[in-house]
């Protein structure tokens, strides 16, 4: 299962990683805030997948995508 440090290592995440790691919730209403725009996604071929960046600054956290750790 991933975690929220495993998250923040990432460009993307799953849409329901997303609502459950940022937001604590349900595969469904992740979905339903990714339809809406609450959570940013980005279309990769035939797949939706959530930004894991602009998540964080929403919620107040940094990502360390491209960082040393």
């Amino acid at each position: 299962m991933m975690t929220l440090d495993d998250a923040l290592k990432q460009a993307t995440i799953s849409v329901p990683d997303a609502g459950r790691l940022f937001f604590g919730m349900s595969r469904n209403a992740a979905y339903d805030a990714a339809r809406s725009g609450d959570i940013p996604t980005i279309k990769v071929g035939s797949r939706v997948r959530a930004m894991v960046t602009p998540l964080a600054e929403k919620v107040g956290l940094q990502s360390r995508v491209g960082r040393a750790v």
